[in-house]
């Protein structure tokens, strides 16, 4: 079939479109009166001012042939994405061509005799953007891929460092710990040779003095008498050479000592660096973690029955970690979630709420962590210089000054409507008011505070046989309510109300110290020594060492090495100090890396030793041997810095 070749000159004003547009046509006389055509389909293939190239199929011959010879014009309706209805233009042939690979499609250049110049420039505006947007897009992708592959990368290098410091400071521990044993082992040795020192320095002067009265015999000249003083003689030769011996090697010894010391020493030094460094890491663990949107922060990361889910006693401690580093706004934001958001329950909040968007997670109400967010409102007070939120935590306390109201001594139950009685609220309680009262000098809180230690006399302190017990007629033995005992009330009131905190720190240590297995998450397994949440007698699963109540007895050991320094008594004092440093090199063994995307492989704690037991208080540890807690997190950083959350300090 004849072609018509068109002008390469006109060719170039067009911009080729990458998709396409319906353009609905007729064909009708060159004077424009008469309609040549019913309606025909085509669509655009490029496009330019002043006309557009569209594409037809499927022509009849008689139809072609009018395009080819130029003997006809075009009404067309183009049907633009962006244009509300249709874009009507006259348009005259200026070239066409088959297709190579279909004679019936055609190619038809057009020139517009008539269009609407505002709809005319959207067409060429719509045309300029398709243009542009595939590349841009394209070009979009490659940054967007580029830029998630170097974060990816810095991520995965962040990973890997987190990682290798916890790695370090756990090697660097255990090397330690061997040292600290061998120093021991050379002591004890010591010690044995020192015996047997002076053991035989007493057998060389009794020997010395029968020498002396044989010699004074042989002058007299009794018979037999020479032959008895040389074997004497022999004697304290034999035990003057065993004793050098034994001197000989007590100096090898020391020697020793010398060099395990200051490997010891050099450890040490060293343990002192990564442990700071994963304290610091574990501060931004518990940052990464707190929802921009809520505020709150997620207590367990590896407990998918328990994703997302942000109890508030928790959240009291997060805040509290926050304040300790002047994290101010992170704080505050928890604080204003609770004050101005959350749901609450006759004026207390529930347990638990969905971290991502601030619904109730757990449907129930106890005291004590709603007095611990008391607590964390005050610390916020204090540390802040800001009274903001003095009248929340105000708001909490005149709901326990109604609780206390209706208990005839004065204590506090485990929440509205509930008849048992914890220690550990009451504990919480006491401090809670006690800080009030420091705060706003008001004398109802020191009234209230007064009632609450009357009920931990009558009911807690009263037994011989169990110095502190669990709550009102409950004899079972919590380790939180012996760490407290020393961070709400303090050794000197307690020696004050006729509490021996010696006893309390010492019964907790026969009784609940544990050591056992943890399977680290790179499958090594550790010997870990630290505080049950229970008596490991009573319970069938054997010893588990929880983090966080082992931190809360670091801060009790701590809170006694104080009292006695300040009393004078500096040996007692350092050995509370030395068990405080032990236990924290144990928990410095627990010390993970982060398992989500987002923690990065910042360092956190478990819960503990092991998932998914039975504590003895009524609940179980999370699932997942890589799950970091929040609470045991934040108590051990507490644990470093020595703070005690249960009192106002500077």
């Amino acid at each position: 079939m004849f072609r018509k070749k068109e002008n390469a000159a006109e060719r170039r004003t067009y911009i080729r479109l990458d998709t396409v547009f319906p353009v609905g046509f007729r064909l009708l006389s060159l004077d424009g009166k008469e309609m040549l055509s019913e309606g025909l389909q085509g669509f655009t293939n490029s496009v330019s001012k002043g006309g557009i190239c569209l594409v037809a199929n499927n022509l009849t011959e008689n139809f072609s042939r009018l395009i080819i010879d130029r003997k006809a014009k075009l009404s067309i309706s183009i049907e633009l994405p962006v244009a509300a209805g249709v874009i009507p233009a006259l348009a005259t042939i200026v070239w066409s061509r088959a297709a190579a690979d279909n004679p019936e499609r055609y190619f038809i250049g057009l020139n517009y005799e008539q269009i609407n110049p505002v709809q005319n420039s959207m067409i060429m505006r719509y045309a300029r953007g398709k243009k542009l947007f595939v590349p841009l897009a394209i070009s979009i992708i490659i940054v967007l891929g580029l830029a998630l592959a170097v974060n990816s990368f810095i991520s995965l290098k962040l990973i890997k460092g987190n990682k290798a410091l916890v790695n370090q400071l756990v090697a660097i521990v255990q090397e330690s710990s061997i040292a600290k044993q061998r120093v021991k082992e050379i002591n004890r040795e010591g010690e044995g040779l020192r015996l047997k020192i002076e053991t035989l320095q007493s057998q060389i002067e009794t020997v010395e003095a029968e020498k002396s009265n044989l010699s004074k015999e042989v002058e007299i000249e009794i018979p037999g008498i020479e032959t008895k003083l040389e074997k004497v003689t022999g004697l304290l030769d034999e035990l003057t050479k065993n004793k050098s011996s034994l001197q000989e090697q007590l100096i090898n010894l020391q020697y020793r000592e010398g060099e395990v010391t200051e490997e010891l020493l050099r450890l040490d030094k060293k343990k002192a660096v990564l442990e700071k460094a994963n304290i610091d890491k574990m501060y931004q663990w518990l940052r990464v973690h707190q929802n921009p949107r809520t505020g709150l922060a997620i207590s367990f990361e590896g407990d998918n029955n328990l994703e997302d889910v942000a109890f508030i006693y928790d959240q009291a401690l997060a805040m509290q970690a926050y304040n300790y580093f002047a994290d101010f706004e992170r704080a505050s934001k928890i604080l204003d979630f609770f004050y101005n958001k959350a749901a609450r329950e006759n004026g207390l909040f529930l347990n638990a709420y969905y971290a991502n968007d601030g619904r109730v997670a757990e449907y129930t109400v106890n005291s004590g962590p709603n007095i611990w967010l008391g607590i964390a409102a005050l610390q916020y007070t204090d540390k802040a210089r800001d009274t903001r939120y003095l009248a929340f935590a105000e708001e909490i306390a005149e709901k326990f000054l109604e609780l206390q109201s209706q208990d005839k001594d004065g204590g506090i139950p485990g929440g509205p409507g509930l008849e048992w009685y914890s220690t550990e609220h009451n504990l919480d309680a006491y401090a809670f008011f006690k800080m009030l009262y420091k705060t706003t000098g008001k004398e109802k809180y020191l009234e209230a505070g007064e009632k609450v230690l009357n009920w931990l006399l009558l009911y807690t302190y009263d037994s011989k046989d169990v110095p502190v017990k669990r709550g009102k007629g409950d004899s079972t033995i919590a380790t939180d309510t012996y760490a407290w005992s020393l961070a709400s009330l303090g050794p000197e009131k307690l020696n004050h109300l006729g509490m021996n905190p010696e006893r309390i720190i010492e019964f907790a240590e026969q009784s609940c110290v544990v050591e056992t297995s943890f399977l680290r998450p790179g499958g090594e397994t550790m010997q870990i020594k630290g505080f049950d949440f229970a008596p490991q007698r009573n319970l069938s699963r054997g010893g588990v060492v929880s983090s966080e109540w082992t931190a809360q007895m670091v801060i009790a050991f701590k809170i006694m090495a104080k009292y006695y320094y300040q009393k004078g008594l500096k040996a007692k004092g350092h050995s509370y100090e030395m068990k405080a440093d032990e236990y924290m090199s144990e928990l410095s063994n627990m010390i993970i890396s982060s398992p989500s995307p987002s923690g990065q492989g910042e360092s956190c704690l478990p819960y503990a030793t092991q998932d998914s037991v039975d504590t003895g208080h009524g609940w179980k540890t999370p699932e997942g041997r890589s799950t970091g807690s929040l609470a045991a997190t934040a108590y051990t950083i507490f644990a470093y810095y020595n703070y005690n959350p249960l009192e106002l300090t500077e």
